[in-house]
């Protein structure tokens, strides 16, 4: 019975669909006033001399209104003809942007929103701009921000859509707190995050201002800084917001550490029928896990060894997976998993979004290339590469299928940033004050070049710097900078000599092998040395003009763990300045080898030893600019240039120097002051040498001193102090038990 019932249904059906369906012979269109028939009747996919049922006409009516020309539409049939009987959406004429002076900023809204000129006028998709319009205003710190919209009539029957906007104040961060089981304090958290507390004098910054996108920042930092440091189970579980009545914002970071780990295990897995020996590099980094803190850089390291077998192409098609099993409270065993992948290979690299930055600066940071094999691993180090280049808010990447059999196409998509740079920074301490400005552009004409103009002004130095560097000359993964500077030192009062020297350089640099540097560079220097009455005879001899061209190189044997806040490794650095062309021929030699230990409680050490000597090739003068001294933070406890040789009262500086220091952060000290942090230190050191007189003492006498150096977040910017005793020096040298320093960014 109920097969009879259901047949009967479909029969009605049928028929009905039949008596429903009609043969178009015509179509006849109404009130159309922009969109000729034709056009109708093309977007609307209609065709004469075929049967249409109601199925036909919903699709006809759905095409229509998916062009967005129609505000409504009524469409019947009159026997064989097909009357559609239209209203136009109004066209817009123009978008405009009413309350905002900033041309950038009105390009910007303009760009993203769904509204164009000459397109039609959608209700719903101003809606849309509106709460866009919003959103980004948000994003850029605007959250007190009013959008409204509205329409003006045009005598051509077209609108202009007008978006008025009051910005009010940006929203100002008046405090930024980091609470919960943080077990880092706040003092170093804050130098890891890039929002930062609105003060008075921070009238540059753009970072004192809340932004979602920094927040977002923030949080990534966060938490890549505590997996470095063993914190694997780390969460950082919300960021919140609290409004204050004066319109600021206080910015708050939940932040649940958990406990730090070990790794118990480091193995590498790979297929049978791969050779080891090949992979030793990998095996190398692995042994270095074993009973260490768990570390996201070091892991990362590893990766590194497989991206460079990749590289080397001896195995094209690999990738690997990073399998993390915790075995214990704090211990965690790593298996890197090694596996051959299917083989595809590159027909081609899109590369989208690139307004400004020219296309061979993205593709020359790739690290595969159409017709290369694909691999998930190079591909993934590409893209690195690119967010590498700071030039861009973000990078994606999205691989789909090829037309050809086994291959893959590479779409990168690029957001691009304003890659401006303007910074203003002031200091005071012991010796004085400074106060250096800055300018900088990152992307100078979309070629991945920088630019750099500098101004710095001390008590007695003024120096003004322009440099042009070219991360990637020519494609050839090597540096190439120029700079031409001009510095003038005035001592008249205090020593009695005055010099200018302006010149130009040029240099590049380059990773010779790996965690190798050179960087070689020439130097031509034009310098006026002038004098008084108050500097010495043998000084006042050394007064006049001179030049010189130099070439000099320095080697760099990096091996830090990090080079932000670096806690295990070493660095090595050998420097030297040769004289090609000069009136003194005085030849620069120096070595700085530092070391880092990392113990269970956070306590760091670093031993550091210094060296640096100057001297004539042609058995004339170092004059009195280039004669050496120990940097500030090499000889704690002294005034800085007032140890080594003097003549008739003046501080000469000498031909040689060196220094051995010991320092230790005392994370045991207070650990509940937030904003504060303890060092110990430990400095030895000794500038001696006096080339031009036998006359006088070459001061070569050890100096020590040990003390207590303490860093402090304070609320006017960040400050560091030390408390030093000398322990020994010479009757000459002058001590400064007591050194600070203030600085600040604006």
């Amino acid at each position: 019975m109920m097969k009879i019932f259901k047949f009967a249904i479909g029969l009605i059906l049928f028929f009905s669909a039949i008596s429903s369906a009609a043969v178009i012979e015509d179509v006849e269109i109404e009130n159309n006033n922009r969109i000729s028939k034709e056009t109708i009747i093309t977007y609307g996919n209609i065709e004469l001399k075929k049967d249409y049922n109601n199925n036909d006409i919903n699709q006809i009516l759905k095409n229509l209104y998916e062009t967005n020309f129609f505000e409504d539409i009524e469409i019947t049939i009159k026997g064989n003809i097909l009357n559609i009987k239209v209203v136009e959406n109004k066209i817009i004429q123009t978008v405009k942007i009413e309350g905002i002076k900033s041309k950038t900023m009105i390009k910007s809204i303009l760009d993203n929103l769904f509204s164009k000129n000459k397109s039609p006028f959608l209700i719903t998709r101003v809606k849309q701009d509106v709460k866009k319009i919003k959103t980004s205003l948000d994003t850029a710190g605007y959250y007190f921000s009013e959008v409204d919209s509205k329409i003006r009539e045009n005598s051509n029957d077209t609108i202009d859509l007008i978006f008025n906007i009051e910005l009010g104040e940006k929203a100002k961060i008046s405090k930024i707190e980091f609470i919960g089981d943080k077990k880092i304090k706040n003092r170093t958290l804050r130098s890891v995050i890039i929002s930062e507390e609105s003060k008075f004098w921070k009238f540059i910054s753009k970072n004192k201002f809340l932004n979602k996108s920094i927040i977002e920042s923030d949080k990534r930092l966060l938490k890549t800084f505590y997996l470095n440091k063993g914190y694997y189970d780390v969460l950082i579980e919300s960021s919140t917001v609290n409004y204050f009545d004066d319109n600021t914002f206080k910015l708050t970071y939940k932040i649940n550490a958990g406990e730090k780990y070990i790794v118990n295990k480091a193995l590498l897995e790979l297929p049978i029928d791969y050779d080891r020996k090949n992979f030793q590099g990998v095996s190398k980094a692995l042994n270095k896990l074993t009973n260490e803190t768990y570390s996201f850089n070091k892991i990362s390291r590893v990766v590194d060894e497989i991206d460079k077998i990749s590289l080397s192409r001896e195995y094209d098609f690999i990738n690997a997976e990073i399998i993390e099993k915790k075995v214990d409270t704090n211990k965690i065993d790593l298996i890197f998993k090694v596996k051959e992948s299917e083989k595809f290979y590159v027909e081609r690299i899109n590369v989208f979004g690139n307004n400004i930055t020219h296309e061979n600066v993205i593709r020359n940071s790739l690290e595969v290339d159409e017709g290369d094999p694909f691999n998930k691993l190079l591909n993934a180090k590409s893209i690195n590469n690119l967010r590498a280049l700071n030039i861009f808010k973000n990078v994606k990447s999205d691989v789909i299928d090829g037309k050809q059999a086994n291959t893959k196409i590479i779409n990168i998509n690029v957001e691009e940033k304003p890659t401006g740079e303007i910074s203003l920074g002031a200091g005071v301490g012991s010796e004085g004050g400074t106060i250096g400005f800055a300018v900088a552009e990152n992307n100078f004409l979309g070629k991945g070049v920088r630019l750099d103009t500098s101004l710095r002004l001390s008590d007695d130095t003024v120096r003004g710097a322009f440099t042009v560097n070219n991360p990637n000359f020519n494609y050839s993964n090597k540096s190439l900078s120029t700079t031409i500077e001009s510095t003038k030192i005035d001592k008249m009062t205090d020593n009695g000599y005055e010099t200018t020297k302006t010149g130009f350089s040029f240099g590049t640099g380059f990773e010779q092998y790996e965690n190798t540097y050179f960087r070689p560079s020439l130097s031509t220097y034009f310098e006026d040395l002038t004098t008084n009455s108050k500097a010495s005879a043998n000084l006042k001899k050394q007064s006049g003009n001179y030049f010189e061209t130099k070439l000099s190189y320095n080697l760099d044997f990096d091996k830090r763990n990090q080079r932000f806040q670096t806690s295990e490794g070493s660095r090595f650095i050998l420097a030297q300045g040769i004289p090609l062309i000069s009136d003194e021929y005085a030849l620069k030699n120096s070595i700085n080898l530092q070391k880092w230990f990392k113990f269970e409680n956070e306590m760091i050490t670093n031993i550091s030893l210094y060296g640096a000597t100057i001297n004539s090739m042609n058995d004339e003068d170092v004059r009195i600019t280039d004669r050496l001294n120990l940097p500030r933070k090499k000889m704690r406890g002294f005034q800085y240039g007032k140890i080594g040789p003097v003549d008739a009262g003046d501080y000469v500086g000498g031909n040689y120097t060196t220094a051995i220091n010991f320092s230790s952060t005392l994370p045991m000290i207070l650990p509940t002051l937030e904003t504060i942090d303890f060092k110990y230190f430990l400095d030895v050191g000794n500038v001696w040498g006096v080339d031009y007189s036998s006359s006088i003492d070459d001061s070569n006498k050890i100096r020590s001193s040990t003390g207590l150096a303490v860093d402090w977040f304070t609320p006017i910017g960040p400050m560091s102090f030390s408390l030093a005793q000398d322990l020994s020096k010479a009757n000459t040298d002058k001590t400064e038990g007591f050194q600070f320093n203030l600085g600040t960014t604006f």
